[in-house]
């Protein structure tokens, strides 16, 4: 019985977590090429991303709210991106009102 109420991916989850990003962490005290950091901080995001949505996020688990959750999923990166291409445009590009 105790062994179903333990969250044991949850736990593998967040040490996959931690470790993902001690491997990013290396770009900053390792002596890697350009190249090789934007490789390892690209592959990290990738898996990070992934394993937030799935574990934590429960992507995989209803397929009762699964176009709910791709919905948020679309909404949150058009945000994310829009702040981000926003904050370039008026800080990077020289945009002046």
């Amino acid at each position: 019985m105790m062994k179903k109420l333990f969250p044991i991916r949850h736990v593998i989850g967040y040490i996959a977590s931690l470790v993902l990003s001690a491997a990013a962490l290396a770009v900053i005290y390792g002596d890697f090429s350009h190249t090789a950091n934007i490789v390892i901080l690209t592959i990290t995001a990738v898996i990070q991303a992934s394993l937030q949505l799935f574990l934590f996020m429960h992507i995989g688990e209803s397929a009762d709210t699964k176009k709910e959750l791709y919905i948020n999923i679309a909404y949150a990166l058009f945000v994310g991106l829009v702040t981000i291409f926003g904050t370039l445009y008026i800080f990077v590009w020289g945009w002046y009102s």
